[in-house]
This record gives structure tokens, C-alpha cells and sequence, in this order.
């Protein structure tokens, strides 16, 4: 497969505030393209362009909640209006919860479902006749909990999982029309996703975070990424506990199962010490 250039491609990334999401789109820049970025904090994305901008580099930074349909779809055509295209969708927009589900509100499930799968449906819809015309590549940033259980997201995990169905049915669908997809599973990166996590109760989770492996940094992760893009890959596994994972989750599941409940068990506990959620009580908007 020839390998692509971004060179003067227009590059749509979600939650690029901060954290990967702003690591992708400033790789991506520094590969050539122009950037439009999205999140929903509009200082922080705002201050992406500007950092782009003084570098140079082509960058329309629009706020938008991934969650609305409509957002998404006028965020597409903005976009279309600076740039003419879409070359390539980055969906990294996501965030986490850290609790069991014997401790979870339904809202917090549902919210994290929102966000990290339908957020990426939502733009994916937006932008495919755009990507169809330019024989594009969507970018789909799961986890390894996309591929194997991770205790005390329940939730998370789910919605990876839901990425990996949605996203590998859409290759297929899309592939006759030139377009590519790339399946993303990155191990414990060090961003603000974790520590930002919500708790069973739908706050801020207040127990410490558990990781396995030394955190990879998000300019490491990034540069990964763009690699991967540009070779073509249809999975990257990003960091060396992705790829241990992969491997031994599938000739040794139960293994797999173990080490990692053994490792992650002081999450579960601890969140186990938080107050029963209200299965009424909604969360903040």
C-alpha cells in the first residue's frame, strides 16, 4: 500500500484541547496539514490555533460538544468553508469513569457512551461524503480496553468495544470507495482522561488512579499515530503493554483476566467506599 502524505490535507481532530487529542493535531501540522480542531472547551482549543498559527501552520479551532448531532454536522461545514475538504477525521474525542458497576449510576454509563461512541458517530455521519470524496482516512482512537475487560470500567470498555464493532462494519462499507480506517488502542497514556474521570456518583472519581505500565507520553503516542497513518495500518497498538495485552488476552484470556483484576483490584475496592448513587439523580450537564 503507498504510503500517504498530509502534506497540505485538511485534518478534522476531536477533543483537541488538550491531552492526545492536541499532541495529534500538532503532529499532524508539523506533517503539513491544516488543522481543524475540535472540543468543547473553546479556550483551550483556541489556544491550539493560536500556537499553530505563530508556528505557521493553518488551524480553524471550533468548539463543539461532540454529543450533539447538529454541533458536529455545522462544525463539518465550517470546516469545508475554510478548507474546501476533509482529508482526514481524528475521532479522539472521550472520556473515562473509575467504579464498579455495582456503584454506578446509569447516568454515568450513559454519559461516557455519549460521548466516546456517539460523539464518533456523530462526526463520522458529518464528515463521510467528504472523506468518500477524497478517498480519506477516519481515525478512531479506542483503547486497549477496546479489546480486552478492564476492571472498573465497565462502561468505558463498553463504549471501546462499540467502536471497534461500528468502525471495522464501516471499513468494510467504505473500502470499495478508497476510503481507509484505522483502529487506534493505546495503553495508559499521561493525560488529563483518567484524572478527570467520573466516579460512580458522577463526580470527579475521588480514589487514585491504578495504571499498568509506565504511562506513555502524548507526543509519543502522537507520533506513533501519524506513523501509523501514514503506512496505512488498519490497528496500531500504541506502547508495549497494548501489545502484551493483545497477545496474552488472546492465548491466555484467563490469564490475561488475572494479572489484570490482581493489578486494577484497588480501584474496584475503593471506589466500593464511595456513597450508593441515587439511581434518580441526574448528572450536571
Amino acid at each position: 500500500m503507498p504510503r500517504r502524505s498530509f502534506n497540505g490535507a485538511t485534518v478534522l481532530v476531536t477533543g483537541a484541547g488538550g491531552g492526545l487529542g492536541r499532541a495529534i493535531a500538532e503532529q499532524f501540522a508539523a506533517a503539513g496539514a491544516h488543522i481543524v480542531a475540535l472540543d468543547k472547551d473553546a479556550v483551550t482549543v483556541a489556544s491550539l490555533q493560536a500556537a499553530l498559527e505563530a508556528r505557521g501552520r493553518a488551524c480553524l479551532a471550533l468548539p463543539c460538544d461532540v454529543t450533539d448531532a447538529d454541533a458536529c454536522a455545522r462544525a463539518v461545514g465550517a470546516a469545508i468553508e475554510r478548507f474546501g475538504a476533509i482529508d482526514v477525521l481524528v475521532n479522539n474525542a472521550g472520556m473515562s469513569h473509575r467504579s464498579g458497576l455495582a456503584e454506578t449510576d446509569l447516568a454515568v454509563i450513559r454519559r461516557v457512551m455519549d460521548v466516546n461512541f456517539y460523539g464518533a458517530v456523530h462526526c463520522t455521519k458529518a464528515a463521510l461524503p467528504r472523506l468518500v470524496e477524497r478517498r480519506g482516512l477516519v481515525i478512531a482512537i479506542s483503547s486497549v480496553a477496546g479489546y480486552t475487560p478492564l476492571i472498573a470500567r465497565t462502561g468505558y470498555a463498553a463504549s471501546k468495544h462499540a467502536l471497534h464493532g461500528f468502525f471495522e462494519s464501516l471499513r468494510a462499507e467504505v473500502a470499495p470507495q478508497g476510503v481507509q480506517v484505522m483502529m487506534v488502542c493505546p495503553s495508559f497514556v499521561a493525560t488529563q482522561i483518567d484524572r478527570n474521570a467520573l466516579g460512580g456518583d458522577g463526580q470527579p472519581a475521588r480514589h487514585a488512579q491504578v495504571t499498568v505500565g509506565r504511562p506513555l507520553t502524548t507526543d509519543t503516542a502522537a507520533q506513533q499515530i501519524v506513523a501509523g497513518a501514514i503506512r496505512g495500518r488498519r490497528l496500531l497498538l500504541v506502547g508495549r503493554t497494548a501489545w502484551l495485552a493483545w497477545w496474552v488476552s488472546r492465548f491466555a484470556p484467563s490469564l490475561y483476566e488475572k494479572l489484570m483484576a490482581r493489578r486494577l483490584r484497588s480501584e474496584l475496592e475503593s471506589s466500593g467506599t464511595t456513597a450508593r448513587p441515587d439511581p434518580e439523580r441526574k448528572l450536571r450537564p
